[in-house]
Protein backbone atom coordinates (compact mmCIF):
# COMPACT_ATOMS: atom_id res chain seq x y z
CA UNK A 1 0.00 0.00 0.00
CA UNK A 2 1.36 3.11 -1.02
CA UNK A 3 -0.04 5.20 2.05
CA UNK A 4 2.05 3.11 4.13
CA UNK A 5 5.28 4.23 2.40
CA UNK A 6 4.43 7.42 3.80
CA UNK A 7 4.05 7.14 7.06
CA UNK A 8 6.09 5.90 10.15
CA UNK A 9 6.14 2.17 11.92
CA UNK A 10 3.41 2.15 14.23
CA UNK A 11 1.38 4.56 12.54
CA UNK A 12 -2.56 4.54 12.48
CA UNK A 13 -3.83 4.40 8.69
CA UNK A 14 -7.58 4.62 9.79
CA UNK A 15 -10.21 2.09 9.62
CA UNK A 16 -11.17 -0.30 6.90
CA UNK A 17 -14.13 1.29 5.74
CA UNK A 18 -12.27 4.84 5.93
CA UNK A 19 -9.41 3.84 3.78
CA UNK A 20 -11.96 2.03 1.32
CA UNK A 21 -14.05 5.14 0.55
CA UNK A 22 -10.90 7.15 0.49
CA UNK A 23 -9.53 5.05 -2.45
CA UNK A 24 -13.17 4.53 -3.73
CA UNK A 25 -12.72 0.64 -4.12
CA UNK A 26 -15.01 -2.22 -3.59
CA UNK A 27 -14.83 -4.38 -0.83
CA UNK A 28 -13.39 -7.41 -2.78
CA UNK A 29 -10.52 -5.13 -4.00
CA UNK A 30 -10.09 -3.40 -0.69
CA UNK A 31 -9.60 -6.66 0.99
CA UNK A 32 -7.70 -7.61 -1.51
CA UNK A 33 -4.92 -5.61 -1.31
CA UNK A 34 -5.38 -5.23 2.87
CA UNK A 35 -4.51 -9.62 2.73
CA UNK A 36 -1.39 -8.70 0.26
CA UNK A 37 0.05 -6.10 1.98
CA UNK A 38 -0.12 -7.80 5.53
CA UNK A 39 1.01 -11.29 4.33
CA UNK A 40 4.34 -8.70 3.22
CA UNK A 41 4.37 -7.57 6.68
CA UNK A 42 3.47 -4.30 5.37
CA UNK A 43 1.01 -3.61 7.82
CA UNK A 44 -0.63 -5.20 10.56
CA UNK A 45 -4.61 -5.25 11.49
CA UNK A 46 -5.89 -4.45 14.46
CA UNK A 47 -9.27 -5.07 15.96
CA UNK A 48 -11.62 -3.33 18.43
CA UNK A 49 -12.01 0.70 19.69
CA UNK A 50 -8.96 2.69 18.10
CA UNK A 51 -8.15 -0.65 16.00
CA UNK A 52 -7.67 -0.31 12.05
CA UNK A 53 -4.86 -0.81 9.80
CA UNK A 54 -1.51 0.45 10.96
CA UNK A 55 2.34 0.46 8.92
CA UNK A 56 4.21 -2.33 10.47
CA UNK A 57 7.32 -2.50 12.13
CA UNK A 58 9.90 -3.30 9.26
CA UNK A 59 10.63 -6.76 9.24
CA UNK A 60 14.33 -8.50 9.71
CA UNK A 61 15.82 -9.98 6.15
CA UNK A 62 18.04 -13.12 6.18
CA UNK A 63 19.67 -14.43 3.12
CA UNK A 64 18.50 -18.01 1.70
CA UNK A 65 21.08 -19.12 -1.20
CA UNK A 66 20.07 -16.53 -4.05
CA UNK A 67 16.57 -15.52 -2.59
CA UNK A 68 15.91 -13.43 0.88
CA UNK A 69 13.60 -14.12 3.63
CA UNK A 70 11.28 -11.51 5.03
CA UNK A 71 10.64 -11.97 8.96
CA UNK A 72 8.19 -10.97 11.06
CA UNK A 73 11.25 -10.81 13.51
CA UNK A 74 14.69 -9.27 13.84
CA UNK A 75 15.81 -12.38 15.72
CA UNK A 76 19.01 -13.86 14.62
CA UNK A 77 18.08 -17.50 15.78
CA UNK A 78 15.81 -17.75 12.46
CA UNK A 79 19.33 -17.12 10.68
CA UNK A 80 21.02 -19.55 13.13
CA UNK A 81 18.28 -22.57 12.34
CA UNK A 82 18.50 -22.15 9.05
CA UNK A 83 22.81 -22.99 8.94
CA UNK A 84 21.63 -25.99 11.83
CA UNK A 85 19.59 -27.24 9.35
CA UNK A 86 22.07 -27.33 6.81
CA UNK A 87 24.19 -29.09 8.90
CA UNK A 88 22.00 -32.10 9.45
CA UNK A 89 20.88 -32.28 5.85
CA UNK A 90 23.46 -35.01 5.20
CA UNK A 91 22.75 -37.20 7.77
CA UNK A 92 18.76 -37.24 7.00
CA UNK A 93 20.21 -37.79 3.08
CA UNK A 94 21.91 -41.05 4.62
CA UNK A 95 19.11 -42.06 6.39
CA UNK A 96 16.82 -41.64 3.54
CA UNK A 97 18.90 -43.87 1.00
CA UNK A 98 18.99 -46.67 3.29
CA UNK A 99 15.39 -46.31 4.92
CA UNK A 100 13.24 -45.19 2.17
CA UNK A 101 10.13 -46.71 1.19
CA UNK A 102 9.07 -47.03 -2.42
CA UNK A 103 5.64 -45.24 -0.21
CA UNK A 104 8.35 -42.39 0.82
CA UNK A 105 9.65 -41.81 -2.63
CA UNK A 106 6.26 -41.33 -4.26
CA UNK A 107 5.32 -38.59 -1.28
CA UNK A 108 8.88 -36.88 -2.28
CA UNK A 109 7.93 -37.16 -5.77
CA UNK A 110 4.50 -35.44 -4.80
CA UNK A 111 5.70 -32.74 -3.11
CA UNK A 112 8.72 -32.28 -6.16
CA UNK A 113 5.63 -31.83 -8.07
CA UNK A 114 4.42 -28.95 -6.28
CA UNK A 115 7.41 -27.15 -6.36
CA UNK A 116 7.57 -27.28 -10.19
CA UNK A 117 4.29 -26.09 -9.88
CA UNK A 118 5.25 -23.01 -8.16
CA UNK A 119 7.69 -22.28 -10.20
CA UNK A 120 5.18 -22.56 -13.34
CA UNK A 121 2.96 -19.99 -11.69
CA UNK A 122 5.58 -17.96 -10.64
CA UNK A 123 4.88 -18.45 -6.53
CA UNK A 124 7.97 -18.03 -4.90
CA UNK A 125 6.42 -18.33 -1.45
CA UNK A 126 4.57 -21.42 -2.66
CA UNK A 127 7.96 -22.57 -3.71
CA UNK A 128 9.55 -22.69 -0.02
CA UNK A 129 7.13 -23.50 1.54
CA UNK A 130 6.87 -26.89 -0.63
CA UNK A 131 10.90 -27.16 -0.45
CA UNK A 132 10.38 -27.09 3.36
CA UNK A 133 7.95 -29.89 3.25
CA UNK A 134 10.09 -31.91 1.22
CA UNK A 135 12.42 -31.88 3.70
CA UNK A 136 10.09 -32.37 6.18
CA UNK A 137 9.32 -35.63 4.12
CA UNK A 138 12.76 -36.62 3.92
CA UNK A 139 13.34 -35.83 7.76
CA UNK A 140 10.14 -38.34 9.08
CA UNK A 141 12.03 -41.13 7.11
CA UNK A 142 14.96 -41.10 9.47
CA UNK A 143 14.57 -43.92 12.24
CA UNK A 144 16.42 -41.88 14.37
CA UNK A 145 14.07 -39.64 16.57
CA UNK A 146 16.30 -37.39 18.36
CA UNK A 147 17.35 -36.34 15.11
CA UNK A 148 13.76 -36.07 13.53
CA UNK A 149 12.47 -33.63 16.28
CA UNK A 150 15.67 -31.63 16.11
CA UNK A 151 15.37 -31.08 12.51
CA UNK A 152 11.29 -30.82 12.14
CA UNK A 153 11.67 -27.91 14.94
CA UNK A 154 14.23 -26.44 13.22
CA UNK A 155 12.11 -26.07 10.12
CA UNK A 156 9.17 -25.30 12.24
CA UNK A 157 11.09 -22.21 13.30
CA UNK A 158 12.40 -21.02 10.19
CA UNK A 159 8.91 -21.56 8.39
CA UNK A 160 7.02 -19.74 11.15
CA UNK A 161 8.64 -16.32 11.37
CA UNK A 162 9.10 -16.03 7.14
CA UNK A 163 6.53 -13.10 5.40
CA UNK A 164 7.88 -13.09 2.20
CA UNK A 165 10.50 -14.26 -0.58
CA UNK A 166 12.26 -11.45 -2.06
CA UNK A 167 15.22 -11.45 -4.60
CA UNK A 168 18.81 -11.46 -3.29
CA UNK A 169 20.74 -11.49 -6.04
CA UNK A 170 20.83 -10.22 -9.95
CA UNK A 171 20.10 -13.24 -11.02
CA UNK A 172 15.96 -13.30 -11.56
CA UNK A 173 14.38 -15.36 -8.86
CA UNK A 174 12.32 -17.28 -11.45
CA UNK A 175 15.30 -18.77 -12.72
CA UNK A 176 16.78 -19.57 -9.14
CA UNK A 177 13.94 -21.25 -8.20
CA UNK A 178 13.41 -23.22 -11.16
CA UNK A 179 17.07 -24.15 -10.60
CA UNK A 180 16.70 -25.35 -7.42
CA UNK A 181 13.42 -27.33 -8.16
CA UNK A 182 15.47 -29.39 -10.73
CA UNK A 183 18.31 -29.86 -8.11
CA UNK A 184 15.57 -31.61 -5.33
CA UNK A 185 14.60 -33.15 -7.84
CA UNK A 186 17.96 -34.79 -8.67
CA UNK A 187 18.27 -36.00 -5.04
CA UNK A 188 14.82 -37.72 -4.94
CA UNK A 189 16.24 -39.02 -7.78
CA UNK A 190 19.66 -39.86 -6.26
CA UNK A 191 17.79 -41.16 -3.48
CA UNK A 192 15.53 -43.26 -5.06
CA UNK A 193 18.36 -45.25 -7.05
CA UNK A 194 20.54 -45.37 -3.26
CA UNK A 195 23.39 -43.40 -5.21
CA UNK A 196 25.26 -42.31 -2.07
CA UNK A 197 27.77 -40.57 -3.88
CA UNK A 198 25.61 -38.53 -6.21
CA UNK A 199 23.02 -37.46 -3.26
CA UNK A 200 25.67 -36.36 -1.01
CA UNK A 201 27.18 -34.53 -3.69
CA UNK A 202 23.74 -32.71 -4.40
CA UNK A 203 23.31 -32.02 -0.66
CA UNK A 204 26.61 -30.51 -0.58
CA UNK A 205 25.48 -28.41 -3.65
CA UNK A 206 22.51 -27.76 -2.16
CA UNK A 207 23.24 -25.79 1.38
CA UNK A 208 23.57 -22.44 -0.01
CA UNK A 209 23.15 -21.01 3.93
CA UNK A 210 25.42 -18.19 4.07
CA UNK A 211 23.42 -16.28 7.12
CA UNK A 212 25.73 -17.14 10.19
CA UNK A 213 24.46 -16.03 12.84
CA UNK A 214 24.21 -12.22 13.67
CA UNK A 215 24.07 -12.41 9.85
CA UNK A 216 20.71 -10.79 9.66
CA UNK A 217 19.95 -8.57 6.17
CA UNK A 218 19.71 -4.70 7.17
CA UNK A 219 15.62 -3.99 7.49
CA UNK A 220 13.95 -1.53 4.44
CA UNK A 221 14.02 0.98 6.87
CA UNK A 222 18.04 0.79 7.37
CA UNK A 223 20.66 2.44 5.54
CA UNK A 224 22.27 -0.62 2.60
CA UNK A 225 18.95 -2.08 3.07
CA UNK A 226 18.64 -1.84 -0.87
CA UNK A 227 22.19 -3.13 -1.93
CA UNK A 228 21.53 -5.99 0.45
CA UNK A 229 18.68 -7.56 -1.46
CA UNK A 230 20.60 -7.26 -4.69
CA UNK A 231 24.13 -8.52 -4.14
Amino acid sequence: MAIAEAAAPGDRLGSKDDLRARWAVSVGTFNEAVRIAQSRGVISVRPGPGGGLFVATQSAMVRLGNSVLALDASDNSVAEAIRLRDALDPLLIDDALWHASPADIAGMREIVADMAAAVAGYDPTAFVHANWQLHARIAAISPHPVLRSLYLSLLDQIESHTLDVLPGSQQPLRTYIAERQALHAAIVDAIDNRDRDLALSLIAEHNTSNALPGALLPTASSPGADAALTQ
